[in-house]
């Protein structure tokens, strides 16, 4: 009762918070941008989020708030636009919509598809807030008493969970993990101030890499460049058909298979780490396993868009427990919002403990924020459906040269510096290779994350447990070895040992083919060459700064030895070994009617023009070279098309009081904006 009244003044002031008609606009308009960014397949809340990472800093933190659990809520629901018309998955979260959802559209009952969908995401988003609000009242006093080494166990737990569970080999996902840890340590360590990996010859690695980088880079960019690749129209049938009414009549029939697809997609979005990859496949098994009628799935039966879509709001709630309760993302986007929160107003705002302890009422606002995005999102894609069936007959062809401009140029905001554009590339490539291998993405993207934590618990910990020991070993150990951590050390090996036996039946990067033994190998040798470099690198630190040199060393040996596990596989094992997954074998990229290298060339060259004419000389270029070369539109048109870009941007930019990156030209000669 005590922490009931406690909470009361917090609920009543998120209520006025929310509930202005600023707050609203910028809900709003989150949620418009996120049923964009859902739309167009592959690109999901990762990349949206990280596209308004850059404008985060220094604003009004309930507008910055309301803006990201607009365009993080209203995803999981605008996806199944590319799910259900298109037969691709919008995203993660979407991937088993696809197996009943697309074989409805075929049959002419796409309406039917989506309004079942819809209907679905709504009650899961709702129950997914309600959750958390009750949740947070519980665990309130319980995660205030969390200090140094329950943190740094839980952040363990969050690593271990998704590095096991984020793909059919297990020991892939924990080298993706570390991979991911390692290259979050590039830079500066804050303990000593040693570099890792970096040099005073290139500054710009001396503050590592930026986290709006690493999550475009990650994602958005494979995903668009294999889009590209195949050069067709996202749909072919824009037609919906009837059966709007019939959709949600679905939903009440199976009203509780709804409900409990909605505690999976809570209790997945929970355990971190977990996040989308993972809930939707949950989800669509308890569908079948409970249908008696297994024959119509994956043909159309509405039980299977039913039972994924409810988990795949729900998780959202789910998810920002242990993202607001405890600092630790729970799926790729929660860990994009954490960074973005950290920019918000004068950065007084933290994720963890201390929010529960000194911004109750913003954790409310969130809560809340997100059971309204819920409501506007759905009614938003209901009213929608008739013109984004329509918009999905567009050639991707037309639509990819916009994306990297946009992708460059947020990029480049979250450091100002063209160095952000070469990183945004390397990364890029990096992602496009992990995803071709079946390497886990989310998991390096967590592991990116967590890297800081991790760290700075680490060191923080051992500093405070050796003043403890030398009072008296009982004391260290009693401070090491709290209840909680004992706990939660228990929850991981149990976690780890049940992620082994799992780890084969959940795909994270879909279903990727085997069958060639070369190029997967030849890709492991050059993670595994820069694993024995950045411990080599590591070793170097003095032994007076052995707390910036730990770290690195112990990811790195670690992934060193799953690397040898994983040689020693591919040496034993047949082609057909989902050890040598890889996309160029078959399925959609290898049937692509381009090849990787000439569609990725063209991303290279906007950013190679940027370096020497400046961003908007170098798209203008780009933009009409792309759209009559590639898109094979003719000289008049491509010249519109790319003047529409051009001012988009130059307007984006003038009303944020952005810049756009310069070139060598721009060091010689004196160009007026946005030339300069």
């Amino acid at each position: 009762m005590e922490t009931l009244l406690q909470a009361l003044p917090a609920l009543g002031d998120a209520f006025a918070l929310i509930l202005q008609v600023k707050v609203l606009g910028f809900l709003a308009l989150g949620v418009v941008m996120g049923l964009c960014i859902g739309v167009f397949p592959g690109l999901g809340g990762i990349a949206g989020l990280s596209l308004l990472l850059p404008f985060m800093f220094g604003m009004d933190p309930i507008l910055g708030l309301a803006l990201m659990i607009g365009m993080v809520a209203v995803v999981p629901t605008s996806d199944t636009f590319a799910s259900v018309l298109m037969g691709i998955p919008g995203s993660s979260a979407s991937q088993a919509t696809v197996l009943d959802g697309f074989p409805l559209a075929k049959r002419g009952e796409a309406a039917r598809a989506l309004s079942a969908a819809f209907a679905s995401s709504l009650f899961g988003g709702i129950l997914g807030a309600s959750f958390l609000t009750i949740f947070i009242l519980v665990a309130r006093p319980i995660v205030l008493s969390f200090g140094l080494p329950e943190m740094l166990m839980i952040t363990i737990l969050g690593l271990s969970m998704v590095a096991i569970l984020a793909g059919r080999v297990a020991i892939k996902g924990l080298a993706a993990a570390c991979l991911g840890l390692l290259v979050g340590t590039i830079g500066e360590a804050d303990a000593g101030g040693s570099l890792r990996m970096a040099t005073y010859d290139i500054p710009y690695l001396t503050d590592g890499l930026k986290l709006v980088i690493v999550g475009l880079g990650i994602f958005a960019i494979p995903e668009i460049i294999a889009l590209l690749r195949q050069d067709r129209a996202i749909s072919s049938t824009p037609e919906l058909g009837a059966g709007w009414l019939e959709g949600v009549k679905d939903w009440w029939k199976n009203i509780w298979l709804s409900v409990r697809c909605s505690i999976i997609g809570v209790v997945v979005g929970v355990i971190p780490g977990l996040g989308g990859s993972v809930v939707d496949w949950i989800a669509y098994g308890h569908s079948v396993q409970t249908t008696k009628d297994k024959s119509n799935f994956g043909k159309g039966e509405v039980r299977g868009i039913i039972g994924p879509e409810s988990s795949n709001n729900a998780k959202e709630g789910g998810g920002l427990v242990p993202t607001l309760l405890f600092g630790i993302p729970g799926s790729g986007s929660m860990a994009i919002f954490i960074g973005a929160v950290a920019l918000l107003g004068s950065g007084q705002i933290e994720v963890g403990p201390a929010m529960l302890k000194n911004n109750l009422d913003i954790t409310y606002s969130i809560v809340w924020l997100l059971a309204l995005a819920n409501v506007v999102g759905t009614l938003l894609c209901i009213a929608s459906s008739g013109v984004v069936a329509k918009l999905t007959t567009i050639r991707f062809t037309l639509l990819a040269p916009f994306l990297f401009m946009l992708i460059a140029f947020a990029a480049f905001q979250s450091g100002q510096n063209f160095g952000d554009l070469v990183a945004l590339f390397a990364i890029g490539l990096i992602g496009i290779f992990l995803r071709r291998f079946d390497w886990s993405r989310p998991a390096f993207l967590i592991g990116f994350v967590l890297s800081n934590p991790v760290e700075k618990f680490t060191n923080q910990a051992f500093q405070i447990a050796r003043f403890r020991f030398r009072d008296s070993t009982t004391a260290g150990l009693e401070y090491i070895f709290s209840p909680i951590v004992i706990v939660l050390i228990i929850i991981t090996v149990v976690s780890v040992v049940i992620g082994i036996r799992q780890a084969k039946s959940i795909l994270a990067e879909g279903e990727v083919s085997s069958g060639s033994k070369r190029a997967p190998f030849i890709f492991l040798g050059l993670i595994t060459a820069y694993l024995v470099a950045a411990y080599w690198n590591a070793s170097l630190i003095s032994d007076r700064l052995m707390g910036d040199k730990v770290i690195p060393m112990v990811v790195a040996g670690i992934a060193i030895l799953c690397c040898i596990v994983l040689a020693v596989q591919m040496m034993r094992r047949p082609e057909t070994d989902p050890v040598f997954a890889d996309r160029e074998v078959d399925g959609d990229d290898a049937k692509a009617a381009h090849g990787l290298w000439p569609t990725l060339a063209w991303f290279g060259l906007l950013l190679a023009l940027s370096g020497l004419v400046g961003f908007i000389l170098a798209l203008a270029v780009f933009l009409v070279s792309f759209l009559r070369v590639r898109a094979g539109l003719n000289l008049m048109k491509a010249l519109v098309y790319a003047a529409g870009g051009i001012a988009f941007m130059c307007a984006m930019a003038w009303s944020l009081n952005r810049d756009f990156p310069p070139g060598l030209l721009q060091s010689y000669v004196n160009l007026p904006w946005p030339l300069t």
